[in-house]
């Protein structure tokens, strides 16, 4: 019986059409190894700028030319602000450039509200208490119920002197030192927004006025006092009252 095949041993040479004996045909130089190149070429080949995907996208290539990404570029209107706002100042001293994820990293730690509250009143306490009875005693004493010119001129006098007296007794301890005695006591210091050192100079001065001299002011006073004061209950991220923000000063713990 005889076979197409040859037998093993015999020396024939199989038929050149047999397709599992065929040798596979080298690729060209830069061709695909699949027998055909793809539309625009060998990815392999290709220039280290170009896209992948055939053709380069209208405006150039995404990650090596210089157009953006379709889709990529700023949202209507800018770019977003930076997380709280962003540092009112120029840029965040503490915790790196626009944008950082918490602009308190590196400052110590803010001082509490309620510490702040009672190095005032102790403050209060040393200065002014001391300060209205010995201005009541020299101007001779006033009642506070009743309301003739004498005893509102003598009211004012004490008012004025004494916002005077704590004004350069801030203003000194604040430029000295960053403490008062009220914020010795309560372990608390103020220091510049920009890198934590002492308010010395105009800084300590700026921040003991805005406080001190708008409470001199009949009725409107008492009024930015207050809204002053309450300012760092609401602001972000350094809890800066207005004096803080006119001096550019931040409240700190040293314990």
């Amino acid at each position: 019986m005889s076979t197409d095949q040859p037998r093993p041993g015999s020396g024939g040479e199989p038929p050149e059409d047999d397709p599992f004996l065929k040798k596979p045909q080298e690729p060209p130089p830069g061709g695909s190894p699949y027998g055909h190149e793809p539309a625009g070429g060998s990815p392999y080949d290709r220039p280290a700028n170009s896209t992948p995907y055939g053709d380069q996208p209208s405006g150039g290539d995404p990650y090596g030319g210089s157009a953006p990404p379709p889709g990529s570029g700023p949202p209507p209107g800018g770019m977003p602000p930076p997380p709280y706002g962003g540092d009112p100042y120029g840029g965040n001293p503490y915790g790196g450039q626009y944008g950082a994820a918490d602009p308190l990293a590196g400052m110590p730690r803010l001082a509490g509200r309620g510490r702040r509250l009672v190095a005032r009143i102790i403050d209060w306490i040393i200065v002014c208490v001391p300060v209205g009875l010995i201005m009541s005693a020299i101007v001779g004493g006033f009642d506070y119920w009743t309301t003739d010119g004498t005893n509102t001129g003598r009211q004012a006098s004490v008012s004025i002197v004494t916002m005077l007296v704590y004004l350069i007794y801030e203003g000194l301890m604040l430029t000295s030192r960053g403490q008062t005695v009220g914020k010795m006591a309560m372990k608390i210091r103020v220091g510049m927004l920009e890198n934590g050192a002492v308010p010395a100079g105009q800084a300590g001065w700026v921040r003991a006025a805005v406080y001190t001299l708008p409470e001199i002011v009949p009725c409107c006073g008492f009024i930015f006092w207050l809204v002053n004061v309450l300012w760092c209950t609401w602001d972000k991220p350094y809890q800066q009252c207005l004096h803080d923000k006119t001096a550019k000063t931040v409240v700190v713990s040293t314990a």
